[in-house]
């Protein structure tokens, strides 16, 4: 990325609040405890003209054997590598503290332009004290307040001096958006990391290490998709820290977004009623989905499991079970680039276009050889098929009484129109109008 500011600095100064003020959207998790960032969360924003990108970062915390710090340390360095511009951020309130002095000795080695934002200067006299900073060695001090916002042109105005002119607003709009989704644990990071190439997002055995919805721009064999890394959403009963509620929010929010859900689900634990519920969750916001059954290497199996697999869970989401099922094993590489394949394959029927001639060619002979059952003895003929502008296939039938019609025949309609317009992993709505 050509324009890419950094916001790094040690746990609890006000990260992901700044990250959040400039970008203008909740994007990024806040509380007062430390480590609640954890992965790269990158968002964009303009000033004065010029287009950039942001990344908020997890605390640096050197010499920690705690195993998300050590993951953290790994992510700050790679957008510190990334970046154009450094925001090295600090605390007024707390000055000048060990872990600043032992970060800023490895923010000094990246000869970059860096900008020491002092933040919590909620009032003048606050911002007084930031001159402490310069024992730092890293240059100009700018009083903040992430909160209020007083100070942050400041330094984007030096920030944006470093930046080039042709950069779009956001690079990456237009580009289908495909969300990772799933209970904890069941290897969504893993996925994501496997198919970036790249320690995207932080891995560990624990569940909820992932707490903000992370986006990666996916590009390989001519195709391009932008993938976003959820939190695991388990039962609201379950629920009761304040960062998991706000990590669970996001992840729907990311599911309310994308063209294409990707379900994940542990092959060594079944379907479980809270995967049900982020199927209908999907299915109900008209949501192309794949679901992917991951840990099949720790499924004991004969030649013909994965059929009968498939269809016991179709048989348990029914009437939902119109998507595809991909086996993985994250941890051995199996079936992972398969998983895009059927990505690519559902968002080309969530797109697909049938001709008003070809649908009423093919349907309205389907319909003459069943047509619907006659009530109160009036029949209904079905005159007219068309295919609605929406986001998700609609189909318009234009007939003479239409309130006739009952859902079993509905459903009669929607899988001759799968059966000869294929509609794999897709929500297929179908309407009856008055002629």
């Amino acid at each position: 990325m050509k324009n890419l500011i950094a916001i790094v600095g040690r746990p609890n100064v006000g990260k992901s609040t700044f990250f959040n003020r400039i970008t203008g959207q909740r994007a990024a998790i806040m509380d007062d405890i430390s480590g609640v960032t954890r992965d790269r969360n990158y968002g964009y924003s303009e000033w004065c003209g010029k287009n950039f990108a942001i990344v908020d970062t997890g605390g640096y915390v050197e010499n920690s054997d705690d195993i998300f710090e050590e993951q953290i340390r790994k992510q700050v360095k790679l957008a510190l590598e990334e970046a154009v511009v450094i925001f090295f951020m600090v605390d007024v309130s707390e000055g000048v503290t060990d872990l600043d002095k032992e970060f800023a000795s490895h923010v000094r080695k990246t000869k970059k332009p860096v900008y020491v934002v002092a933040n919590k200067a909620d009032t003048p006299n606050k911002g007084n004290y930031a001159g402490e900073f310069y024992s730092l060695g890293l240059g100009d001090i700018y009083p903040v307040s992430s909160q209020n916002g007083s100070g942050t042109g400041e330094v984007l105005d030096e920030a944006i001096k470093h930046f080039v002119d042709e950069v779009e607003e956001d690079p990456f709009e237009g580009i289908p958006r495909v969300s990772i989704v799933g209970r904890p644990n069941v290897g969504k990071s893993s996925l994501l990391n496997l198919l970036m190439g790249e320690e995207r997002s932080i891995v560990t055995d624990i569940a909820g290490t992932t707490r903000d919805a992370i986006d990666s721009h996916y590009k390989a064999f001519g195709k391009e998709f932008i993938i976003t890394d959820t939190a695991g959403i388990r039962k609201k009963s379950k629920v009761s820290e304040d960062i998991e509620f706000y990590s669970v929010m996001r992840s729907i929010r990311s599911l309310e977004n994308c063209d294409v859900c990707v379900v994940m689900l542990d092959a060594t634990l079944g379907l479980e009623s809270q995967d049900l519920n982020i199927l209908a969750l999907a299915d109900n916001n008209r949501k192309a989905i794949v679901v992917v059954v991951n840990k099949w290497d720790l499924y004991e199996k004969d030649h013909n499991t994965a059929k009968e697999y498939e269809d016991f869970i179709k048989k348990k989401t029914a009437p939902i079970d119109y998507y595809p099922v991909v086996f993985t094993s994250v941890v051995n590489k199996q079936r992972i680039l398969q998983v895009m394949e059927k990505v690519d394959e559902v968002y080309q029927n969530k797109t697909k276009k049938i001709s008003t001639s070809k649908l009423n060619e093919v349907m309205l002979r389907e319909i003459e050889n069943f047509p619907p059952p006659a009530l109160k003895g009036k029949y209904i003929k079905i005159k007219y098929i068309t295919q609605l502008p929406t986001q998700s296939p609609t189909f318009a039938f234009f007939c003479n009484l239409p309130q006739y019609i009952k859902a079993p025949y509905e459903r009669f309609i929607e899988n001759k129109l799968r059966m000869h317009f294929g509609f794999e992993g897709v929500p297929v709505s179908v309407v009856f109008r008055k002629k």
